[in-house]
């Protein structure tokens, strides 16, 4: 039970689908993060769908990209975008490392962050409408991949803060159980990239994995240890690396 309720905690927590009402304690959110690839799951297997209307009907890669950036904020709620936009102001600012964990505490939109926004946007949708047909299933493999890795940062990253949301969840957590988890997930969605194409597989596997180096380094570097804006910023910047891989890789292979 405690698991069914961890399930249920990550999709309250990390997207904007309906669950039942649910009792917020630590058993409730022990296993928690193990379950924030599921939301990678149900986003990837509605691009799968939107891939499959549109062959069906006819629509342009416009429409089709445009579609796919959409999903992932639709199921999301738009929860890691957020982060993004802080982390996106607070760099913007090139103040003190001080100053910049001020501009990620403050709930107030800057203009850098609404220009960041629409130029990932932007950047996303041109991409996303190139995924070749037979890279779909990559593509559909991208949310959960970034959803393991910022659960990564998330349990075994420093924090910059003792409290906080991430404070929260990394206390709570049975953090044996769920990097295990984690690691067990991440190893199944990589397969399943080498088997579509090994060439891409690896690509797409380093780019996320080399971004979430740099996201470590900046939250050491500026910020004191990680957050969570910048595990949100993690996940939306290493997405439109995996997704630019496909693209250009795909292109090669």
């Amino acid at each position: 039970m405690n698991v069914l309720r961890s399930i249920a905690a990550a999709f309250v927590l990390f997207s904007a689908i309906p669950m039942p009402r649910i009792e917020w304690n630590d058993s409730t959110t022990r296993y928690m993060m193990a379950a924030f690839p599921l939301v990678g799951v149900v986003i990837g297997a509605l691009v799968l769908l939107w891939r499959a209307a549109c062959a069906a009907l006819g629509f342009g890669p416009l429409l089709v990209g445009a579609g796919y950036a959409l999903i992932p904020i639709a199921v999301s709620g738009g929860i890691h975008m957020d982060g993004l936009a802080d982390v996106v102001d607070a760099q913007s600012s090139h103040a003190e490392p001080a100053r910049k964990r001020e501009i990620l505490k403050d709930p107030h939109v800057g203009a850098f962050a609404i220009i960041g926004v629409c130029c990932y946007l932007v950047a996303y949708v041109a991409l996303a409408g190139e995924v070749s047909g037979r890279f779909v299933g990559a593509l559909a493999c991208v949310p959960v991949v970034s959803r393991c890795l910022s659960g990564f940062a998330t349990v075994c990253f420093k924090t910059s803060s003792n409290t906080g949301m991430l404070a929260s969840e990394r206390g709570s957590a049975d953090l044996g159980v769920v990097r295990t988890a984690l690691a067990v997930e991440l190893v199944a969605v990589a397969v399943v990239l080498v088997v579509i194409n090994p060439i891409m597989g690896i690509a797409v596997l380093m780019a996320a994995v080399g971004t979430l180096a740099y996201v470590r380094w900046l939250a050491q570097s500026q910020y004191g240890g990680m957050s969570g804006d910048l595990a949100g910023y993690y996940l939306q910047l290493a997405e439109l690396c995996m997704l630019a891989c496909i693209v250009f890789v795909g292109r090669l292979v």
